[in-house]
Formats: C-alpha cells, structure tokens, sequence
C-alpha cells in the first residue's frame, strides 16, 4: 500500500494498522471507549513526568482547524517530544501530522486527552520566532497559520534527521568524556576561524551615500536601525550586491544572525558571489527551492539549531530561523516574484516588515527605484532614507535619451511608430566600437500574439478560442491556451489565411537585430535560458525585464523598446513597474564620464521624466499622493475575494465589516482570471445554481481598522468552513497583481 501523497511514510505505516480490516486482514483488538489503539504500545497509564500536555498544531489547511489541539505526552516519547517537533497524532479517527509547539503542565480541556502517536522529528525544527511570525503573517493575510509554515518550514528529509542525530549523540558524548577537545561539528567550520575584514573599497562605498555610514554602524551595535537605500547607478567600485554583502557581514561580524531574500536565481547566485569573500562559504546557508530538499533542509536545521547565523535566499527564506536575528535585507522589493503563489498569498516585503517588528531588528530594503510601499516606510518615518548625494549621481548616472521629446521628433518624425527609430539604431551603432549594448525588450518568445493581416481582428484558436502566437518563423501558430497548431487557419472576419505579428517577442528581435548589425554576435536572454553575464566584448544581447545579464565592463549604451506596450497595461502598477524595469536595466550601462548611454522609446512624460532626471525617489512620493488622494494601495489596504457568485454573495453579506470598507463588485472574471474583457455584459439574474463561474469582490479600508477586517475574514472563512454552508471563497490580502 503506498502512502497517501503529501503524507509522510511514518504517518502512512501508523494508518495502515486502521486499515487492515479493509484489505482482509485480522483486525487489532478493540479498544475500551475513550481511550487509544496505541496506548498499550506507549503505556496506557504513563504519561510524561514533565509537562505533560502537549500543544499540537495540526499540518492541516483546513481554516476551522487553525487552532492548537492538547494531546497527552507519554512517557516513552518525553524526551523526543521538543517543543518545535514533528508529530503524528489521532485526529477524527485518521491520523495527522502536526507542529508540537509547546509543553505544558495542564490543560484547559479536561483530562480525557488522546495521545502524542509518534515523535517524527526529534528536533526543534520549529522555533519560537518562526512560530509567531507565522501567525502574524496569517492574522494580516486573513489566512491560516498551517498555509503559512508549508511555506516557512521545507519538507522533511529523514536521512538529513538521523545525520544531525548521530553528529548530537557524538558531539555530547565527546563533551562528556574527559580530557577529550570536543570537535568541530560538520559543516561549521572551524570556530577559531575570523570573518575576513570588509575591503575599504566597500567600506568607502558606503560614504558616498547620505546616512549609510550611519546606519552601517547602528548595525554594527545591534540596533533596530531601518533604511531605504537607492543604490548609485553604474557605480565603477560597487553595485547592490556589495552594500547588501557588507551589511549582512557587519552583523556577523558583531557576533548576530542577518538574512537576506532576493526575487530570483540570478540574484542570489550574484549576492552569494559578493558574500562569500567577506564572512567565508562555510557560514552561510543558501535556501533555493531548486537546490532540492536535502540541500534546503540541512541548511535549515543547521540555521534552527544554531550552527549557522547567515541565510540567504528566495521568497521563504524570510522564515529562516536565524538565531540572534538582528537584520533583515530585501532587494528590489517591488518585484512580482516576492509574491508567493499558495495560500495565503503574502508578500516577501510584508513578511520581514512584521518580522523586523516582532524581533526588534535592523532593516534594509534596496534597489536602484523605489517602490510606493518603500516611500510610505520613509514617510511614516518607519525608515530612513538612504541616498546619494545629487553631485554624485550625476557622475555616476548614465546619459539618458528619450526619442519622443521634441529635439528628436523634429529630426526624425516617424520615431513616434517606429519600434527601433532612428536615434536609438545611431547609438547602438557607435556605442558597438566600444562595448556590448542591450536591448531591453517586453515579450519573450518569437511572436507572442498574431492578427489578421487584412483586417488586423486578433488571431483566435478555432477550438477554444485562446490568442495565438508564433515560435518561430518556420512553425504554424499555437494556441497559449490549449496548445493547439492552428494549421490552417482562416480569420473569422474577412477570410484571410495571412497573419500579421502584432506583438513582437525577444526572439524576433534578436533575429531582425542580426541581419541589422550581421558583423556583431547577438545574444538572447529569456526564460529558460537566461544568461547571467556577458563578456566586455561588442555584442548585442536581447533580454526581457529582469533577464538581463550583467557585462563585465558595463554596457556602453542600453536601448528600452517596448515601453508604450508595458505602459499600456490595464494595471495600476504598470507605470511604477516600467520604470523599475527601466532603472534596472539602466544601472547596468556605464556612466556618462564614461561614454554610457540609455535611449528610452516610449511618449510617455512622467516615467520618461523621472528617468531622465534619475529620480526614483521623487516618482514614487508623487505616486504615493495620488494613491492616498484616490484611495488606492498602498495608501489604503485591500482584499479580493474570489469564488462562485451565490458564495461570494453570502460571504459577502455574513462578514461583519467595519462601515469604513468601501466594496467594489462582485464582478465576473473572464478565462485567465482577470476582469472580463466585456465590460457591458452584465451576470444574469438568476443564474444556474451549477454554474461555477468565478467572481471577484475588491474590500478597501485603511490601516487602522486593518486588523478588524482581516480578523473578520479569518473568522467568516472558519465558520464557512465548519458549516460547509456553500462552495469556498479565496481570500488575497493587498492584490498587488490584480488591480
């Protein structure tokens, strides 16, 4: 019989003994009513000395089951029941597993208590910081607290639990026997080992901004100093990845823990890269989902149990259980990929604001833009702003061009629809003699959409209607829904068999750039191959945003196509993202003084403006204004609530909600989960109760009555639970992506 999937094989072996009847066998003698099967194999009147209640969490995503549940603890399994550990435990006649997070001498239920099956982890792999974090972030995401810790806590390994066991029992018999230097535990290091010095050049990086060396040596004391940094574009002695490195190795240095997260691979690989020569290898674990489970999980339970103070990873590292945490870093906090995609949906941002908060600790947020959130931080003086000085970021910011202002529009007047106009092909030309240059594009693929080429209707699949799109220029197009070749097609509308590309992909144009420039290598980064770094030599390398690998020597000109696409996105956000994407694209090219230059394609004033100026900072406090003028995140806080509409409307009218949330919907969705394209169609009165169509309702409400609102959702998503009343509701606290 195979385990259950998700379902550790311990957990599965102990249930097989309730299923033998099932499967023909005798069954085990029945137990006396109120006890349980296992309890002769425990001892049935033994309970530990010590503490004998035990305060389980059950692993169960269940919103009525968020609650600790008391067990006995018996005897055989006192020493191996830590607070902190795995555990199976009979539950509604199955059994489950669970976080056992305290021991307590009674219990508030009365004494008639199952008991602890088994111990599956004798570790403390849950510590107590971890355990508050996750019901902080629960009780702001309206989520619950086992949705947060599958997130928080990787999946066991039990090899890796009887590895750490073994090296325990040996390190505590070395310190018992005498005369005996106990040794060094595998995968420390040596203790005796200093932490390299910080270079000057780093050191002296530092200085070049207003308040960094402040802040670097409230660091250095321990103190819950917090800071937004705008790091120096095209700086020549240090980018992100330095400030970042030196202040995490202040903190080690002091003798404290410090993590940092990053949005992805490319940025971890480059931080580890700047981290490593300052506090050594062997003091540092690196948490990535595609490392794989035993790398992940022994560098968790070497963080939880103290072997290592430094953790560096993506989106759940923010839960690394760093002791004597004392700082706690993010870069480029407005990324999409900080947002994690299960239940309950929190935001990485988020999750070291409230563990900042709740551990007392120093906070660093840096990136080459600012978001809204991070100026709302240095408004509410939550922060403090760190900055280069005017004078230097002029030396140091690359030249900026934009071709839609009236220099050369006059010059060139079909700039305006020209994808590559002609000042951007003049740069990229020259800028060739002296170094790569990139080319920033929006779409990855070759053709990401096609239309009709007489009468321009987008191309639609045949079967289900899906947009098509191209791979290549040899391939008939694809359906991104089904997946379906539309050999064959003919346009609905006029009966064309001939497509246009309407969208134009990184592929395609690194394919027209190299008939255009056919003596210089080009070079794409997207997707799945996405480069880290190029060499100084002439190239011309063709990314998406955030693909965009890092040149040795810096990029002698960048050139930002697409950006009235990226602009013109039914989304909030979508200019503050284009000119984060921007700005990050830009740092990479070399400095004015040194020949850099940036050409940006776009008619679009504000974001074009704030680039030109290199004014981040000033775009996001404009931003932030309008958002609190017009009520909209982050100024206020929100919740979209997803689900069928006979549900959504009963949850709707059960929650008892503050007269402060102003609700906007419900609203249908359409086929890929945003707002229906049809905006006049309207839901029919009546509809079919088996009708399961999606429906979304936006809550908004201020900060101050936050707590409320979400305590009400928890408890409306509890009681809808347990009632089974109608079909579930989604609950997405602060929707950064679908608004």
């Amino acid at each position: 019989m195979s385990p259950e999937p998700g379902r550790p094989r311990e957990v599965a072996r102990d249930a097989a003994d309730q299923q033998l009847p099932l499967t023909g066998f005798s069954a085990p003698r029945a137990a006396a009513p109120g006890t349980d099967t296992a309890d002769e194999a425990l001892g049935a009147d033994t309970d530990a000395p010590r503490d004998p209640v035990a305060k389980v969490l059950l692993d169960a995503h269940v919103p009525h089951l968020d609650r600790v549940f008391d067990y006995r603890v018996p005897a055989a399994l006192d020493e191996q029941a830590l607070a902190g550990a795995r555990v199976s435990v009979p539950f509604s006649g199955r059994l489950l597993t669970g976080w056992l997070i305290e021991r307590t001498a009674t219990s508030e239920v009365g004494t008639r208590l199952l008991r602890l099956r088994r111990v599956l982890t004798p570790l403390p792999v849950l510590t107590p910081p971890v355990v508050e974090l996750a019901r902080a972030v629960a009780a702001r995401s309206a989520g619950t607290v086992a949705d947060v810790l599958r997130v928080a806590v990787p999946p066991r390994v039990a090899r890796v639990d009887r590895l750490v066991l073994a090296r325990r029992a040996a390190e505590a018999e070395a310190a018992a026997a005498p005369d005996t230097e106990p040794a060094a535990p595998e995968g420390e290091g040596s203790p005796a080992t200093a932490a390299p010095e910080t270079p000057a050049a780093v050191r002296a990086a530092w200085s070049r901004y207003d308040g960094g060396p402040e802040w670097l040596e409230a660091v250095g004391r321990g103190e819950p100093d917090r800071a937004v940094l705008e790091v120096l574009p095209a700086a020549p002695d240090h980018d992100w990845t330095d400030l970042t490195a030196s202040a995490l190795a202040t903190a080690h240095r002091a003798g404290h823990g410090a993590l940092a997260v990053v949005a992805d691979r490319k940025a971890l690989d480059r931080l580890l890269g700047a981290l490593e020569p300052l506090v050594g290898a062997h003091d540092i674990v690196r948490l990535h989902a595609e490392d794989g489970p035993t790398p992940r999980y022994r560098g968790y339970l070497d963080l939880a149990l103290g072997a290592k103070r430094l953790a560096v990873g993506t989106r759940s590292a923010a839960y690394a259980p760093v002791q004597d945490l004392r700082l706690v870093c993010c870069h480029d906090d407005a990324d999409a990929s900080y947002v994690e995609q299960r239940a309950p949906y929190q935001h990485v941002r988020d999750v070291l604001l409230l563990r900042a908060q709740l551990q007392d600790t120093a906070a660093l947020f840096t990136g080459y833009s600012v978001s809204p959130e991070a100026q709302r931080l240095v408004n509410s003086r939550w922060a403090r702003r760190v900055h280069p000085p005017r004078a230097v970021l002029r030396r140091n910011a690359p030249r900026t061009e934009a071709t839609s202002d009236s220099f050369h529009s006059a010059r060139d007047p079909l700039a305006a629809r020209a994808r590559l106009p002609r000042a951007a092909f003049r740069v990229a030309r020259e800028a060739l003699d002296h170094g790569p240059v990139l080319v920033q594009v929006a779409r990855r693929g070759y053709a990401p959409f096609v239309a009709c080429e007489r009468c321009r209707a987008p191309a639609r699949c045949p079967a289900c209607g899906g947009p098509l799109s191209l791979r290549s220029a040899r391939e008939a197009p694809v359906c991104a829904w089904c997946g379906r070749n539309a050999h064959g097609w003919r346009c609905p509308e006029c009966d064309s068999q001939r497509m246009r590309l309407s969208r134009v992909g990184a592929l395609r144009t690194a394919e027209e750039l190299g008939r255009a420039f056919p003596r210089v290598p080009v070079i794409s980064s997207s997707a799945s191959t996405i480069r880290t770094e190029v060499g100084p030599e002439p190239a011309v390398v063709v990314a998406t945003p955030g693909a965009e690998p890092v040149a040795c020597d810096g990029y002698a000109a960048a050139l930002l196509l697409d950006g009235n696409e990226m602009l013109a996105r039914p989304w909030l956000r979508a200019e503050e993202q284009t000119l984060r994407r921007w700005c990050n694209a830009a740092a990479l090219v070399r400095s004015a003084e040194r020949g850099g230059t940036v050409v940006v394609t776009t008619d679009h004033d504000r974001a074009v403006g704030a680039l030109v100026r290199w004014d981040p900072a000033g775009y996001a406090a404009r931003q932030l204004r309008e958002r609190h003028e017009l009520g909209l995140p982050p100024a206020v806080r929100t919740a979209a609530l997803t689900g069928p509409r006979d549900a959504l409307a009963a949850t709707l009218a059960d929650l008892a909600l503050p007269p402060e949330v102003r609700v906007v919907g419900p609203a249908p969705l359409d086929r890929a989960g945003g707002w229906s394209d049809d905006a006049a169609a309207e839901a029919p009165a009546e509809p079919d109760p088996r009708d399961e169509a999606q429906y979304r309702a936006l809550l908004f409400f201020g900060y101050g009555v936050a707590g409320r609102v979400t305590a009400a959702l928890r408890a409306e998503k509890a009681r809808a639970s347990a009632l089974r009343e109608h079909a579930p509701v989604t609950v997405r606290c602060d929707v950064t992506d679908l608004l």
